[in-house]
């Protein structure tokens, strides 16, 4: 008989609805929030310029540093989407230097090791079209920028 009751409630802990999401929720759809415990900090959001040096292609934001800041080394982002997929969103460290920071790519019959790659995101919904968004490694100190794939909008952040 407790073999039945125990399978019994087993099935009935399937059946529960899921718990409703009750935390923060970002004040802008389709930008990236940082989740610190109850707060959300609003990424920067900028347009990156495209410019040609040699074979390769840069990607350049003024300014050296972000205004949004973590001290986490694994962030964690709130994103509610409206028009941008939370699954195009891709995530690549910034080179700061003379006063801008600056991402480069080499051409795509050209690889190399230091070539940049994207950083893996792992993306977990958890409201209607609320997402969570985590970095699946630790990032080192510096600045990052989290972009949809084929546009040059990027959410600019940095781990301190």
């Amino acid at each position: 008989m407790n073999r039945r009751s125990l399978l019994g409630m087993i099935c009935f802990a399937g059946v529960l609805p899921a718990q409703k999401y009750t935390g923060p929720r970002p004040a802008k759809p389709d930008v990236p929030y940082l989740l610190h415990a109850s707060n959300l900090v609003e990424t920067e959001a900028a347009s990156a310029n495209e410019e040609k040096r040699k074979d390769d292609t840069a990607y350049v934001v003024n300014g050296e540093t972000s205004t949004a800041r973590t001290p986490l080394p694994e962030p964690i982002f709130l994103f509610e989407s409206k028009a941008v997929s939370p699954d195009k969103l891709q995530l690549y460290k910034l080179t700061a230097r003379n006063g801008k920071r600056e991402v480069v790519f080499p051409p795509v019959n050209k690889r190399r090791k230091d070539a940049s790659e994207p950083i893996h995101l792992t993306v977990k919904r958890v409201a209607d079209a609320l997402y969570r968004i985590e970095a699946n490694q630790f990032l080192e100190n510096g600045e990052y920028a989290l972009t949809p794939e084929g546009s040059n909008q990027v959410y600019l952040f940095q781990v301190y």
